[in-house]
């Protein structure tokens, strides 16, 4: 029996990647997860060992067809226990106009588009 961690590591060309190490785990571990959206099971994840430095690569292909609109979270669970190790969201889409994370990006831009306006009104009023 061991102690499952799941960290995190990067979203890269639609894979969500993460490590995952065991505590307690025998040299002859295998870790079994499982990845859903849905409820339905994502196919063609892969779990590769790293010997060398002592844990497991894990990769996740988000599939094209969870791309849409809102909020889309993926589940990865512990096969072995149920357990939840780690979820990923990814939002997209015009549902998220509210969402205060794209309130502050086009802040931002209205802010540059300001900042260069009111360089240019000074230079001309110079």
């Amino acid at each position: 029996m061991s102690d499952l961690t799941l960290t995190a590591t990067r979203l890269f060309e639609g894979v969500w990647e993460g490590v995952l190490t065991a505590s307690g785990a025998d040299g002859n571990y295998q870790p079994e997860i499982e990845v859903t959206h849905l409820g339905k099971v994502i196919e063609d994840i892969s779990v590769t060992e790293d010997e060398a430095q002592g844990f497991w690569a894990v990769r996740v292909p988000v599939p094209m067809t969870a791309l849409s609109d809102g909020v889309q979270t993926f589940l990865i669970t512990d096969l072995r226990t149920g357990g939840r190790l780690n979820s990923f969201t990814i939002l997209a889409g015009e549902p998220l106009s509210d969402d205060i994370r794209v309130e502050m990006d086009l802040l931002r831009g209205e802010l540059d588009m300001l900042k260069k306006a009111f360089r240019r009104h000074c230079v001309e009023t110079m």
